[in-house]
């Protein structure tokens, strides 16, 4: 059988669905479309056939859009797939658009609603229709948190053929449980693009305030700035009050050396890699009580809930998580692993994808 992927980044395909390229390409031929990037040539390795498809994420120009459409039409005339896999808003409404035209089975995946949908005006008006078309005849529509899935069903967008699975689940085995680090410093990572929506100034602000008053504290600082944080952040390490790691390649040599992930995004997440990920590896989660996030932690048991956009609660979060003993800080990261081995093994998202191919040989 011939697979067709529809994606809109390289980093995300190669980090969050390695293991499903691999379970797919033991019985199938396997494409991948999506822009080009430093990924690209790991999935070339492994048996995966690239084709570049350029596109903006966050565009909304009509033309390029239909550009993309006529684009993904050809892609499919020409790869022939015998089914079609769609992550992310612009594969999603126009891959399936273009399945739908050319007659394709195609199974999508909702990573989050976006912005878009979450801020109302015209262009949530827009979006829901662009959904509408797009996911109206997919084979399936996988979504990531209960809350969209939800909004999807009661606005219309989707039928019936509807599955929720654990995000993209965490490689458990990669991520393997880590001894718990001494009680001094107690560390805490922010993972993620360094921006407002993730809740990056927050965490500044929070991390400025709280090793004023706990100077054995470290705040470590992990990703890619694309608000324009460079200048603050630099004031901030001269002060010790944060290290910034830039992008990590492999964030377990993080992990080694704190104690909780403080993740106070209002982002329109559709489930957070970067919790599950700390969490496999035995760290208490400090998050947002909203979809994409609350999810992963139990509350009390293996990290805190905050409201979001709060910046006194997510210090009083991190406050309490202090005031714990070494040994509660660390039954809470015990608890958060055995969380994502009951919940979020990605080992289950892979077997919903190979249901899906069934279905297509069964026919």
């Amino acid at each position: 059988m011939r697979v067709l992927i529809l994606a809109n980044s390289d980093v995300g395909l190669y980090k969050f669905r390695k293991e499903l390229l691999e379970a797919l390409l033991e019985n199938c031929e396997v494409f991948i479309s999506l822009p080009n990037g430093d990924y690209i040539p790991k999935m070339q390795e492994m048996g995966c056939h690239f084709i570049e498809t350029g596109f903006n994420r966050k565009g909304t120009n009509p033309i390029k859009d239909l550009q993309l459409l006529n684009k993904y039409r050809t892609i499919l005339k020409e790869t022939k797939p015998d089914i079609v896999f769609t992550y992310t808003i612009k594969p999603n409404v126009y891959g399936g658009m273009a399945c739908q035209i050319e007659k394709v089975p195609y199974v999508a995946n909702v990573t989050g609603l976006g912005s878009a949908l979450e801020n109302g005006g015209i262009l949530k008006q827009i979006t829901e229709i662009l959904y509408k078309t797009g996911l109206r005849k997919a084979q399936n529509v996988f979504f990531q948190n209960e809350a969209n899935r939800q909004f999807m069903i009661e606005n219309d967008i989707v039928g019936k053929n509807n599955t929720l699975i654990p995000g993209s689940g965490v490689n458990l085995e990669m991520y393997r449980y880590l001894d718990f680090p001494d009680n001094k410093p107690i560390g805490f990572v922010f993972v993620g693009r360094l921006m407002e929506q993730k809740g990056f100034s927050l965490y500044l602000s929070a991390a400025e305030r709280i090793h004023r008053k706990y100077p054995d504290t470290v705040f470590h600082v992990c990703g890619p700035d694309e608000d324009g944080y460079l200048q603050q952040i630099a004031k901030m390490e001269e002060n010790k009050e944060i290290i910034y790691h830039g992008m990590v390649e492999d964030m377990r040599k993080i992990y080694e050396q704190i104690q909780c992930i403080v993740h106070p995004s209002y982002y329109a997440e559709g489930m957070s890699n970067v919790l599950l990920e700390a969490a496999a590896c035995g760290r208490a989660i400090i998050t947002t009580d909203r979809p994409g996030c609350k999810e992963t932690v139990d509350d009390q048991e293996s990290g805190f809930l905050v409201k979001q956009n709060d910046s006194e609660d997510l210090i009083d979060k991190i406050e309490s998580f202090i005031s714990l003993s070494y040994e509660q800080r660390k039954e809470m990261g015990k608890k958060g692993r055995e969380k994502v081995e009951r919940e979020f093994d990605r080992k289950i998202v892979v077997d919903r994808y190979l249901a899906e191919l069934k279905k297509c040989q069964d026919r």
